[in-house]
């Protein structure tokens, strides 16, 4: 039960700024290829250190971006080319960069990848820019790819008499198969006479149970157990050919995860606000108003009396004035998530305002769900 407000409610923007909706609607049945990952089956993050050359005069200005230069001066010593010291080369067409990838699980020794290229000093454009080689490394500082090649910018930009414009981010691109594998991450699956661990993404003691009664009820025998909430071991065959398919056939178990508890998401920043179908709120009583302090300055000048010899002053006038919004309580609660928009719709309240009387809401037990600022 709720009542409106008639003062607050003609200054409600009804759904500009409440973004209330179901983050975790009724849970629905999906397959473990979703919920799950086996335990060393992911990507694995490279970056590299390298130049872009060809550019038609946007590159780095090397007086204030003097590691491109160096780096220029470094890469030419290696080819054979050396650059006297203290020289100012004074170029436009080069441009220091990083380059990132992602290194797919069971990548082989030749593959290629796709590659980011982002500038990094204050290049104006990578657009028509080719790529040096560059190695690529991962975490334990070993290179696991070499990356090469012309680069795919996706805006555009044009200057003429001192004005320009210029249409998206012309500072990063990307060269699709930009990279090939020099180096493979050893992942050995069911080296552990046998044993696979599947890893839920969102760790659940009752989803983990569904799935092992799910894997089980599948082949007909136990052949999961959970280790903990996030964990489950399972028995695989020992040939690979076997274990292949029995992965597959794992992922493609249906399982209908437990429902997620309720939450409050608040961005502070957008002022949205997000809440899942868990959320309920206990009987309360709140009263909310806005204060505003105005600050007024008027200067006057003041004359001096005739044969005084005073000098004419210019003198401030400030005046202050406080203003509160009038409000009165207003009872609210929600037994389910239209309930609870309803109720806090009620209140009139701007995004910010709504922040502040959900956390009070919560400090007072009568909001039933866990509150993450974001």
């Amino acid at each position: 039960m709720s009542t409106i407000l008639p003062g607050v409610r003609a200054h409600f923007p009804v759904g500009l700024f409440l973004l209330l909706i179901g983050l975790f609607s009724a849970a629905q049945a999906a397959t473990l290829r979703e919920l799950a990952d086996f335990h060393g089956v992911r990507d694995n993050a490279l970056v590299g250190y390298g130049l872009v050359v060809g550019l038609d005069g946007s590159g780095d200005q090397t007086m204030q971006a003097p590691f491109t230069g160096q780096s220029l001066t470094n890469m030419l010593s290696q080819l054979g080319i050396s650059v006297p010291p203290g020289t100012n080369m004074q170029l436009k067409n080069v441009a220091a960069v990083m380059v990132t990838a992602s290194l797919p699980p069971f990548s082989r020794q030749g593959q290629e990848l796709d590659v980011v290229v982002s500038s990094v000093g204050n290049a104006r454009s990578l657009r028509g820019g080719t790529l040096l080689m560059t190695p690529l490394k991962g975490a334990d500082g070993a290179t696991y790819a070499l990356a090469q090649g012309n680069l795919l910018i996706g805006g555009a930009g044009a200057e003429a008499g001192g004005s320009s414009v210029q249409i998206n981010q012309q500072a990063s691109g990307r060269i699709p198969g930009g990279a090939t594998v020099e180096r493979a991450v050893p992942l050995n699956l069911g080296d552990d006479n046998g044993f696979l661990e599947l890893q839920l993404k969102q760790a659940d003691f009752g989803t983990a149970d569904r799935v092992v009664s799910a894997i089980n009820l599948e082949f007909g025998r136990g052949v999961a157990e959970a280790v903990d909430g996030r964990t489950i071991r399972l028995l695989g065959p020992r040939t690979d050919n076997a274990r292949v398919h029995f992965m597959a056939r794992v992922e493609s178990v249906s399982v209908t995860p437990t429902e997620a508890p309720a939450k409050v998401i608040i961005n502070a920043r957008t002022g949205s606000v997000v809440l899942n179908s868990r959320v309920t709120l206990s009987q309360a009583a709140v009263a909310h108003g806005n204060l505003s302090i105005v600050i007024d300055t008027d200067f006057g000048v003041s004359q001096p009396a005739p044969f005084s010899q005073g000098q004419t002053t210019v003198v401030p006038n400030t005046k202050i004035g406080i203003n509160q919004q009038q409000a009165s309580l207003q009872m609210v609660e929600g037994a389910d998530l239209s309930d609870v928009v309803n109720a806090l719709n009620a209140l009139g309240a701007t995004p910010q305002d709504l922040m502040v009387i959900l956390e009070a809401l919560k400090a007072a037990g009568a909001l039933h769900a866990e509150l993450e600022i974001i």
